[in-house]
């Protein structure tokens, strides 16, 4: 027997998911030997994406941070926060494709920028990530 596919929701929502700290003994991308590094959950970067706010800009690099220094780290994983903030915006794809409103979801387009390599994953394209940033203003240079 085959098994199904777990969808988008189904992996953002995983039960048994458990953020881990992990002091690391040699350097790992952006991070150096003996920091201490958050691995997050897929929850977790849901809850960080949801609470960004309308017309504002978020970074995967400052949810990095601001994650790590929730959790009592110096650093947050910078493979798994990518994979999940991808998780995040499949998941919130699937729920707009099933009628849940645009309120409802968590707003990826604001911290996924349309030519990263997040963006280029995306299984929906990059149509409706560009709509949405041009509908909150989130590309346009800032006045000085």
């Amino acid at each position: 027997m085959a098994t199904r596919k777990k969808t988008w929701v189904e992996k953002r929502e995983l039960a048994n998911a458990l953020a881990k700290k992990e002091v690391l003994a040699k350097g790992f991308a952006d991070i150096p030997a003996g920091a201490t590094m958050l691995v997050p959950t897929p929850k977790m970067v849901d809850a960080y994406v949801r609470q960004l706010a309308d017309g504002i800009a978020g970074s995967l690099a400052q949810m990095r941070k601001d994650l790590a220094a929730a959790h009592g780290a110096q650093y947050s994983c910078p493979v798994t926060s990518g994979i999940f903030l991808r998780t995040v915006a499949e998941a919130a794809w699937e729920e707009l494709q099933a009628g849940k409103k645009l309120h409802q979801v968590a707003p990826f387009w604001r911290i996924i920028p349309p030519g990263s390599p997040t963006a280029k994953k995306l299984s929906f394209g990059t149509d409706f990530l560009l709509e949405m940033r041009a509908k909150e203003k989130l590309d346009m240079p800032k006045a000085k």
